[in-house]
């Protein structure tokens, strides 16, 4: 547990913990919206289940953004925070799949896209305001990019599985900066 402890410079910087708080609370909204949009999901396309979509899952080899630098042995701020605002990137794209599918509801998908946005903004400012090193990890062949998803149910069971995956990176995201913030 200890090897994975934050830098202890960080935890007693008023503004820093101002930020962790500021975001915590920005990535409870955003999963809200995600759990919004995953019931809208599953009463429009009968989508409510992930282990329903394995199979398609892996057809269409939608993997779910790393935040492994958040979990590691060898945690650094720098290196999680650049996962997690690499992260933030990704799924503002792949929301852009959502806009096709439930276009009714295309103020909600855009309010949540411009909260991802402005998020990866905040972690971006706050890494700067550190000073931290902005790494950039190699992406991993296909990672950010979405497959060609051709068929009416590949969209649908994509877009249900990009949210999956997003409430899952958000979860992992929130702990990382809720630890930060115990320090």
């Amino acid at each position: 547990m200890l090897q994975a402890a934050p830098l202890p410079e960080f935890s007693g910087d008023q503004d820093f913990q101002q930020f962790l708080q500021k975001d915590l609370e920005y990535i409870r909204k955003i999963k809200g919206d995600v759990t919004q949009l995953q019931q809208l999901m599953c009463t429009t396309f009968q989508l409510c289940s992930e282990e329903e979509l394995m199979l398609v899952k892996q057809k269409l080899g939608i993997s779910q953004a790393p935040l492994d630098q958040c979990h590691s042995k060898t945690f650094q701020v720098d290196a999680c925070f650049s996962q997690i605002r690499d992260g933030l990137q990704i799924y503002h794209g792949h929301l852009a799949v959502l806009l096709q599918l439930l276009p009714d509801h295309a103020s909600s998908v855009d309010g949540l896209r411009l909260d991802v946005s402005n998020l990866s903004s905040n972690v971006q400012q706050q890494m700067e305001d550190l000073g931290l090193n902005v790494v950039t990890y190699p992406k991993t062949e296909g990672q950010g990019t979405l497959p060609s998803l051709l068929s009416d149910f590949d969209k649908q069971a994509g877009g249900f599985i990009i949210l999956a995956n997003f409430q899952r990176f958000l979860e992992t995201a929130f702990r990382a900066l809720r630890h930060l913030t115990q320090l």
